[in-house]
C-alpha cells in the first residue's frame, strides 16, 4: 500500500486513536473484573500503536504476524526499542488467544495488573516517535 503523507499522517492518527480507545477499554474491563476481555483490548492497544509505527516508518503491514515479525526486526533487534517491548507483545498477543479461544485457561487479575504499566509505557513512547 502506497500512502502520500498526507495520507500516512492520518492512518498513523488514526492507528493512535485506535490504540488509546482499546487501552482505555481495557482499563474499564479490568474494573468489571472482565480479565479475559481485558487482556483483548490491552493486545488491541498493542497491536494498533506498533502498526502506527510500522505505517509511520512506510512499513506496510497485512497480518498480526506481519506486525509482530517486522516490529522485532526493525525496532527490537536494531534496538531502537527495548526487547521488553517486544517481549510484552508476544506475551499478550499470547494471553489474549489462550483466554479467547482455550475454554480451560483463565486470564488472571494478577498477570493482567502487572502488563497494564509496562503497556502504558509502551504506547506512549511509541506516541512521542509518530507525533514527532
Amino acid at each position: 500500500m502506497s500512502l502520500t503523507d498526507e495520507e500516512r499522517t492520518i492512518v498513523v492518527g488514526l492507528e493512535v486513536e485506535k490504540a488509546q480507545v482499546a487501552y482505555n477499554e481495557a482499563i474499564w474491563l479490568m474494573e468489571k473484573e472482565s480479565w479475559s476481555g481485558a487482556a483483548g483490548r490491552l493486545y488491541y492497544a498493542l497491536f494498533h500503536i506498533v502498526s502506527a509505527l510500522l505505517v509511520y516508518d512506510h512499513r506496510n503491514v497485512n497480518s498480526h504476524k506481519g506486525s509482530h515479525i517486522l516490529f522485532g526486526n526493525y525496532y527490537i533487534r536494531t534496538g531502537l526499542l527495548p526487547k521488553e517491548y517486544g517481549a510484552l507483545y508476544s506475551q499478550m498477543e499470547a494471553i489474549r488467544e489462550e483466554g479467547e479461544y482455550n475454554c480451560t485457561y483463565k486470564v488472571t487479575q494478577e498477570e493482567l495488573q502487572q502488563k497494564i504499566a509496562p503497556a502504558k509505557e509502551m504506547i506512549d513512547t511509541i506516541i512521542a516517535m509518530v507525533k514527532k
